[in-house]
């Protein structure tokens, strides 16, 4: 043990020398044209460097791009522009067409290119004194002069793909930065810089990078566009004992399997799951004269159960049945999920599985068992540390026979043992005067991904991983500092968080694991004393309130009506018809949505993230039946398939179905990861569910 500590302090962490420390992205563009180019003119915030961006207009069906490599000075640029439009004056000269702050990307649908801007952009936050921006407003401007546009660029079916694509709205819960790694927790962006430029683009939560794609493959570089988070942001400013802190929550929507609810369900055959989402809540004080800045983070995560099932909306039926394939025998495709998430966050992993234990007419219960079976069959493969960690908790058995108080109680309890297992990133940060930049580090020595690394710390010991210390690790934060890092505890593994969408008792739990968390981040910030927050307390309401807006936000993303929230109305003090007739209105609400505008809605995604590409004398996209055949692939559920049944019929009982259990032991039988005794609520009743989800 003695060693493997020693191993981990004399791990030394330096600046690589080629890095330029000196910050160079643009973040503010003009846009300008003639009649055969577009020039696109891009800065620094300094006014220091000045770039220029080339756009063919003449070509009606192709995009030709080219980047001047000179650096200009603001009077060399002003001096360009200036021979460009006396060059250009036969035809109409060189005029202004708008301001922007970063290209979204390109698109082309049966003929012309379009360029999507970010023409207006918001302040939503800041992280270590990088800005997050939010999308105000966007254009989408076409790219070939009127004059060499065919008939085809007005016809019915380009208009129809422009306004599907318009449908997707960029102002509602896109987010980027132009310095900081948006789409990365905080521990992954000082831990992990082998993903820089353009394969950022290529990572989980980057929704434009298909967009981006032949820009960036064009160009051999990432600098005139912004990479896109879709998902949630939020940052507030709290306090506890007099003393102020900023509580960010952000939320990642994986553009992998992205879509509506009941047109993506469960798993597909490379391990990608439907509502995806990472959860990262960040909590820090403002640093006061050079004095090191402490900064913690922690990750947890929630998506679709990892089966191959699927329910199809209906006008008759407002709750569809649930079709679940058996193709999968061998389970390799939710094997593939479960992968994965080592390889992004190490282990253990562990499962809350949320969804119901009894039924009278069984649907839910039959996806338990068979989720069940799966992690049983996966942690036979599997050793120690290693093995999948399963919880089996019926929420809405609990919430019925609890009151919300002893519901999130118990669910505090749960947070508290995985957050035991998994730990915390926590980490001071020490200004040093010197030019801003980006996260300028370089650890010597072990160059494995994240996962890798973390997966040997969860072998160790766990107080050493946790305490570990690595030294001299540089990162450059406000415009004019940078920042000395000191990672003392670090992350390693995840609570993954699941019911039957994902959205609604998922959020409750999400909610009850960030609230135990918090206690911890403000423990090792030295804020309090007690990793324990009461739920009367005001920072508790405080933080009810930011994932309430969180769970709003992914419902309507995915399920189309804003969560059922039954349980934190009632810690509001809420009166109880009141949200009786909240919960009516948003279950219809959902279900005309899901019956009747989510085809429509799963067409622009599919458009905005390239899983379809029109092309001229092919199907159009509202021409076929489904897009299962994008997505899913020949193992996708299907009822026609022999190997398919509904939910309800035929149902092999599960052992340990009935009851709350954990399954990770070496032999497949389950093992308490709690005493489940000890989290029994105290058997208040409460009335039933207007309407049962």
């Amino acid at each position: 043990m003695e060693e493997e500590k020693e191993k981990i302090q004399n791990r030394v962490v330096v600046v690589d020398d080629a890095v330029e420390l000196k910050c160079s992205y643009m973040q503010k563009f003009r846009l300008y044209e003639t009649r055969s180019n577009f020039y696109m003119i891009g800065r620094d915030k300094s006014r220091t460097s000045w770039r220029v961006l080339k756009i063919d207009r003449l070509d009606p069906t192709e995009l030709n791009i080219t980047e001047d490599l000179t650096v200009y000075s603001e009077i060399e640029c002003c001096d360009l522009l200036r021979r460009i439009h006396e060059g250009n004056k036969s035809i109409g000269g060189l005029k202004f067409v708008t301001t922007c702050y970063g290209i979204i990307g390109f698109v082309k649908f049966l003929e012309p290119y379009y360029m999507l801007l970010i023409t207006k952009r918001r302040k939503i936050g800041t992280i270590c004194g990088h800005t997050i921006y939010g999308i105000a407003k966007s254009e989408m401007v076409p790219i070939p002069h009127p004059t060499v546009r065919s008939k085809m660029a007005y016809s019915k079916d380009e208009n129809r793909y422009k306004k599907l694509l318009c449908s997707v709205d960029l102002t509602k819960d896109f987010f980027f930065s132009y310095s900081y790694n948006v789409m990365f927790s905080l521990q992954r962006n000082l831990t992990d810089h082998n993903t820089t430029g353009q394969s950022l683009y290529e990572t989980l939560f980057v929704w434009n990078e298909f967009l981006t794609r032949g820009v960036r493959n064009n160009l051999q570089n990432a600098s005139w566009t912004v990479a896109l988070v879709y998902g949630f942001f939020k940052q507030v400013k709290l306090s506890i004992s007099g003393r102020d802190f900023h509580l960010t929550i952000i939320a990642r929507r994986s553009r992998h399997y992205a879509g509506t609810r009941y047109l993506k369900r469960g798993v597909n055959e490379k391990g990608r799951v439907a509502n995806d989402v990472e959860t990262e809540q960040i909590v820090f004080a403002d640093a006061r004269d050079g004095s090191p800045m402490k900064i913690s983070s922690v990750v947890q995560i929630r998506g679709s159960i990892p089966l191959f099932w699927s329910q199809e909306a209906s006008p008759l039926n407002i709750k569809p049945d649930i079709i679940l394939s058996k193709k999968d025998n061998t389970f390799e495709a939710t094997r593939l999920h479960f992968e994965n998430l080592v390889k992004r966050y190490g282990n253990p992993i562990i499962i809350l599985n949320l969804i119901k234990t009894h039924e009278k007419k069984p649907r839910e219960t039959i996806l338990r068992a068979e989720f069940a079976n799966a992690v049983r069959s996966i942690n036979k493969n599997m050793k120690g540390e290693n093995r999948l960690r399963f919880l089996h908790w019926d929420l809405h058995r609990h919430s019925r026979r609890s009151k919300a108080t002893n519901v999130l109680t118990q669910l505090g309890k749960v947070a508290a043992y995985a957050l035991k297992l998994t730990g915390v990133f926590y980490c001071s940060l020490t200004p040093n005067l010197t030019p801003e930049g980006l996260f300028q580090y370089s650890f010597t020595g072990n160059k494995n991904s994240i996962g890798n690394s973390l997966t040997k710390q969860a072998s160790m010991d766990k107080d050493v991983d946790r305490e570990a210390e690595v030294n001299n690790c540089y990162y450059s934060g406000d415009e004019n500092k940078e920042y000395s890092v000191r990672p003392e505890m670090l992350q390693a593994g995840v609570l993954r968080t699941n019911c039957i969408d994902c959205l609604d008792r998922t959020n409750v739990a999400q909610y009850a694991y960030g609230l135990t968390a918090l206690g911890r981040q403000l423990q090792v910030l030295e804020f309090s004393e007690s990793p324990y927050i009461d739920l009367d307390n005001s920072l508790a309401k405080e933080l009810m309130a930011v994932y309430e807006s969180m769970g709003d936000t992914l419902a309507f993303q995915y399920g189309g009506s804003a969560a059922h929230n039954k349980i934190f109305s009632e810690r509001r003090g809420q009166w109880k018809a009141a949200t009786q007739s909240q919960e009516f209105l948003r279950t219809l609400q959902r279900y005309y949505n899901n019956t009747y505008a989510d085809g429509d809605k799963q067409k622009a995604i599919n458009i905005f993230l390239g899983h379809f590409q029109p092309h001229q004398g092919k199907p159009a996209l509202w021409e076929l039946d489904s897009d299962q055949h994008l997505t899913v692939g020949k193992r996708g559920a299907f009822p026609e398939d022999e190997n398919v049944r509904l939910i309800y019929g035929g149902m092999v009982k599960d052992q340990y179905c009935d009851t709350d259990h954990i399954c990770y032991d070496e032999h497949g039988d389950c093992s308490n990861f709690v005493d489940l005794d000890w989290l029994s609520s105290s058997g208040n009743s409460c009335e039933e569910e207007l309407l049962e989800r």
